[in-house]
C-alpha cells in the first residue's frame, strides 16, 4: 500500500467521544469523515495503537505530538478514567476498534456507557462493517437479522448457544474462529438442521476473499477437512415458520367468517397462517356450508 501524502489537519472537530469504523480489510474502505476526526481530534484511542498508526500513515494523517492511548480488553478498567477525565475537559477524543464499526465484538461499550453516565457527547461516524457486508454478499433475507457474535469455545455452551438460535425469526449472523469453524458448522447441521440455507463469508474486502453459498451440510462437507484462515462470519437463513395445523386454521375461519364473505375470510386467514389460499379457501366453503 502505497503511503498518503499528508492530510492537513479538519479544524472545528466537537469535544466528546467519537467512535469511528476502520477498514475490514481494504484501506480505501475508510470515511472522509473519519479520516477528518483523525486528523483533527485532540486525542485518540485505539483498541490496537499499531494499526491506527498504520492506516494513518497510508492516508497521510500525521499524530502531530496528540496523544495515542490503548483501549483494550485488558486495561479498561485503568484507562476508562483517564479518558473520561480528557473528555470533561472539553477535548474530542477519537476512539477507533482494530476493524470495523466499534461496540461490534468490541470493548467499546463500556467506554461508551462510562460517557454516557457522565453526560458527555458520544457521537459516531458510521462506515465498514463485517455484519452488514456479509449480509450484502450473502444472498439471504436481511430485513430482520440477528447478530449474535462469537460461540462459545467449549463444545458444551457451543451447542446450547446455538440450539437457542436455531428457531429465529430472523437471519443468524455469526463471528467464528477459522480454527473452530469446521466444527461449528457441523454442530449448526445438528441444531438448525441440515438442509438450512447459509453462507460463509471469509475475509472479507481483502485479497484472497471468499463468499461460499449453500446448505450448512454442503458448507459443512467443503470447509470440515479443510484448513481454513482468516476471519469467518457465518449468515444462516432464519428458521422456516411453523404449519398452522387444521384446528388452528378452522378457529381462525370460523372467527372471519363473522364479518367477511368466504373468498375475504379465506384470504386473511392464508396470509396471517401462511397456508396455502386454495386449501383456506376450501375449507371455508366447508365451514360456510354448514352453517
Amino acid at each position: 500500500m502505497t503511503i498518503g501524502k499528508s492530510r492537513p489537519a479538519a479544524a472545528g472537530i466537537a469535544p466528546g467521544l467519537h467512535f469511528i469504523a476502520t477498514p475490514i480489510g481494504a484501506a480505501r474502505d475508510i470515511t472522509l469523515r473519519a479520516l477528518d476526526l483523525l486528523a483533527g481530534a485532540d486525542v485518540l484511542v485505539a483498541e490496537d495503537t499499531r494499526s491506527l498508526r498504520h492506516l494513518m500513515a497510508i492516508h497521510g494523517i500525521a499524530l502531530g505530538g496528540r496523544p495515542l492511548w490503548a483501549y483494550h480488553d485488558h486495561n479498561g478498567d485503568q484507562m476508562r478514567p483517564r479518558i473520561i477525565a480528557a473528555l470533561k475537559d472539553g477535548r474530542s477524543v477519537v476512539y477507533a476498534s482494530e476493524a470495523g464499526t466499534p461496540l461490534v465484538a468490541d470493548p467499546g461499550y463500556q467506554l461508551s456507557r462510562a460517557a454516557i453516565e457522565a453526560g458527555l457527547p458520544v457521537l459516531a461516524a458510521p462506515g465498514p462493517s463485517a455484519v452488514l457486508a456479509a449480509l450484502c454478499v450473502a444472498g439471504l433475507p436481511s430485513d430482520r437479522f440477528l447478530f449474535a457474535g462469537f460461540p462459545p469455545a467449549t463444545r458444551a455452551a457451543r451447542r446450547a448457544f446455538l440450539a437457542e438460535l436455531a428457531q429465529t425469526k430472523a437471519t443468524v449472523v455469526l463471528y467464528e474462529s477459522p480454527k473452530r469453524v469446521g466444527e461449528t458448522l457441523t454442530e449448526l447441521c445438528e441444531t438448525f438442521g441440515q438442509t438450512r440455507q447459509a453462507a460463509l463469508c471469509r475475509e472479507l474486502t481483502k485479497r484472497f476473499e471468499e463468499v461460499a453459498r449453500g446448505t450448512l451440510a454442503e458448507l459443512a462437507e467443503r470447509f470440515g477437512g479443510r484448513e481454513v484462515k482468516g476471519e469467518i462470519v457465518l449468515v444462516i437463513d432464519r428458521a422456516a415458520p411453523a404449519r398452522a395445523g387444521a384446528a388452528e386454521m378452522e378457529e381462525a375461519l370460523k372467527m372471519a367468517l363473522r364479518d367477511m364473505t368466504v373468498k375475504d375470510a379465506a384470504a386473511a386467514v392464508a396470509d396471517a397462517l401462511g397456508l396455502p389460499r386454495r386449501e383456506v379457501y376450501q375449507a371455508a366453503l366447508r365451514l360456510a356450508g354448514a352453517t
